[in-house]
Formats: C-alpha cells, sequence, structure tokens
C-alpha cells in the first residue's frame, strides 16, 4: 500500500504551478535563465566552455537563492532587507524614552501658579486706579 506524507501544517504548504515549482520559483529560474544563457554564449565564443560554463553558473546563483531560499517564511529579499535595516539604516543603540507625567503635571502647576499672579498684579493695578482716579493719566489729559 502506498502511503503519502501529509503535512500538519497547511500553512507552508505552496501551490504548484508547473513541474512542481511555485510562481516565486518559476519566474525566478525563468529571469535567471534570460540573463545566464546567453551570457553563456558570449563567453563561449572567447573562452572554453567550461569557464563559460563556470560563469554562467555563478550568474545564475543569486536567482536560484531568490527563488529557493526561505528562512521562517519569509523570503531572501525580505531576510536582506531586515539585516539591511538592522546593521546600517537604523541607530545601533536606541535611547529609552518614556512620557513622564510628573513632568507635564509639574509643568502645568507653574504655569497656573504663573497665570495666577498675572491675574492678580492685573486686579491690585485695577484696585488702586479705581482707588485714585486724580492719578490717572489719561483722564488728566482729558481735563
Amino acid at each position: 500500500m502506498a502511503y503519502v506524507p501529509v503535512p500538519k501544517d497547511l500553512n507552508a504548504v505552496k501551490t504548484k504551478v508547473m513541474f512542481n515549482l511555485t510562481k516565486r520559483q518559476l519566474v525566478c529560474f525563468g529571469s535567471g535563465s534570460a540573463v545566464a544563457v546567453p551570457l553563456f554564449f558570449l563567453c563561449k565564443a572567447f573562452m572554453s566552455t567550461t569557464v563559460a560554463a563556470i560563469i554562467m553558473v555563478i550568474v545564475l546563483l543569486p536567482f536560484m537563492l531568490l527563488a529557493m531560499y526561505e528562512k521562517n517564511g519569509q523570503p531572501l529579499e525580505k531576510i536582506v532587507h531586515n539585516i539591511v535595516q538592522v546593521c546600517f539604516l537604523r541607530p545601533k543603540q536606541r535611547p529609552y524614552k518614556t512620557n513622564n507625567f510628573y513632568a507635564v503635571l509639574e509643568r502645568q502647576e507653574n504655569l497656573d501658579k504663573e497665570v495666577y499672579r498675572i491675574v492678580n498684579k492685573n486686579k491690585a493695578h485695577e484696585g488702586r486706579k479705581e482707588a485714585n482716579p486724580g492719578c490717572n493719566r489719561k483722564s488728566e489729559k482729558s481735563r
């Protein structure tokens, strides 16, 4: 009796399109072949077949890596993007910043005190002006 292995996690199963390859693999292998095969024939005219084949394989390797390599469900370009982000673009040490609520309350209290002083100062001046109207310069000019 024939046994067929069935994976327990169906999220890891990828649909095969043609030749038991996924769409991603077909696109990567097709583009790699479109670059490597003409390069092989161009190099073959100037070098031996062995050297041209080695150059073709070296050119084809990045396309094969893009098609096949996957770690933790992430393809190679995402892994490379994350490595570049961590190593070059983001700062090495990130400072720990918090929103200090106590400092906000303290600033608000100081502002309230300042406003209270200004209001009381203006009230004191108005009280003096009303008590002694003869000292008001505007009233002297109008006389």
